[in-house]
């Protein structure tokens, strides 16, 4: 008999309204309830005993419970996975003519705490949960049925796990790799190291600004700072920028744009620099360095609540220091991918940036997460993604 989780008074009402997520302090924390194992699935019912859905339940977690069905009568086993699975598969390959995106995105895709990547014959995985992680050997004989990749890889060291009690570690589940994997993105060639690189290899939730800062590329001069492998610079360059800098810390990323501005044969019009984004700027700028293109997407400025105040400060000041080397009627995108940072502050905070710069101008475009990041309507969190296109006076 399936166990069954009890919701406190009222606090079944987000999640009858369609939030996947249930906290700790909405659960009766009964003793049964306290010695499940970590991400067990359960029946979740509201204090009066109304059905709310099926939810994996971690009660060592402050987002104890994940719903992964309102269903009463489904099954969550290996069937259930294959129908999830190709449900998602279905949808990148409306989006999308190569095999080349996200394949599932966790809530979004109704497979909470499970991210997958596809770079072709071969999947980068997170099981970023408890729940994620008991459902292992079902979802890889899923993925065998729907997918038959030739190589899987596990890139179970997010901190999310820690969050959730779980060891952290990569490893290769099937097949072998001992090179970085080639991928195909807007017509650009890429490679990405999805055993040692960042996240799950590369990131294709910018695939769509990626496009977009390109469309605007022909004839102008670019700088991509927090580069990583150069997506920004080297569809830049392919689209027609007379040259494009890559700026980053990372060796083994600057390697690998390196060899992707090599493979596409714009490596004459890509130069790469390993330097601290901030300090490169200060110096651009005080040698009066323009562009007509400044990319900015760094890595996670507010990892949690209580950088919010700091990261903010990161935030307003790296739009500043871009501001004041983009030339005038130039291009300035900026990103933020901390979904702890509400859009309405990160609207401010570069608004403010540019502001601080004595510059003027007007907001192009604001934008997200490309299509195969999904957002779960219940889950604001799942927008983590937010960036804004400038053009300045």
């Amino acid at each position: 008999m399936q166990p069954i989780t009890k919701l406190l008074p009222r606090c079944h009402k987000r999640v009858a309204a369609g939030r996947p997520w249930i906290y700790s302090n909405e659960i009766v924390m009964t003793d049964e309830v306290k010695a499940l194992k970590p991400g067990t699935i359960t029946g979740v019912l509201s204090d009066a005993g109304e059905w709310v859905g099926q939810a994996t339940i971690n009660p060592h977690a402050l987002i104890c419970g994940r719903i992964v069905t309102r269903d009463r009568d489904v099954v969550i086993d290996h069937e259930f996975l294959v129908a999830r699975l190709g449900a998602a598969l279905r949808l990148r390959e409306r989006l999308f003519d190569e095999p080349y995106y996200r394949l599932a995105n966790a809530e979004a895709d109704g497979l909470p705490g499970i991210i997958i990547d596809r770079y072709g014959s071969t999947l980068s995985i997170q099981l970023n949960t408890a729940g994620a992680d008991c459902l292992k050997d079902n979802l890889f004989h899923a993925i065998e049925n729907v997918l038959l990749p030739e190589t899987i890889v596990l890139r179970n060291d997010s901190e999310a796990r820690s969050l959730e009690g779980l060891d952290k570690y990569c490893s290769i589940a099937k097949g072998s790799l001992n090179q970085p994997v080639q991928l195909r993105e807007n017509g650009t060639f890429f490679f990405a190291d999805i055993l040692q690189g960042q996240k799950t290899g590369w990131f294709y939730d910018q695939r769509m600004n990626r496009a977009f800062v390109a469309s605007l590329a022909s004839g102008a001069r670019l700088l991509d700072c927090y580069a990583h492998t150069g997506g920004f610079a080297i569809q830049a360059a392919v689209r027609g920028a007379v040259e494009t800098i890559v700026v980053d810390t990372s060796v083994s990323a600057l390697e690998l744009a390196s060899a992707a501005a090599q493979k596409n044969g714009v490596d004459k019009r890509v130069s790469i620099h390993k330097a601290d984004v901030f300090l490169d700027l200060v110096s651009r700028a005080n040698a009066d360095e323009r562009f007509d293109i400044v990319v900015a997407d760094p890595p996670s400025f507010v990892k949690s609540k209580r950088d919010l105040k700091s990261g903010s400060r990161g935030y307003r000041k790296l739009a500043r220091l871009a501001a004041k080397v983009v030339a005038p009627g130039g291009v300035l995108f900026i990103a933020s991918c901390s979904h702890n940072m509400s859009l309405d502050l990160f609207n401010e905070q570069m608004v403010r940036g540019v502001t601080d710069a004595r510059r003027t101008g007007r907001i192009l475009m604001k934008s997200g997460a490309s299509p195969d990041h999904p957002l779960h309507p219940g889950l604001p969190e799942s927008a983590y993604l937010k960036a804004t296109t400038f053009q300045l006076d």
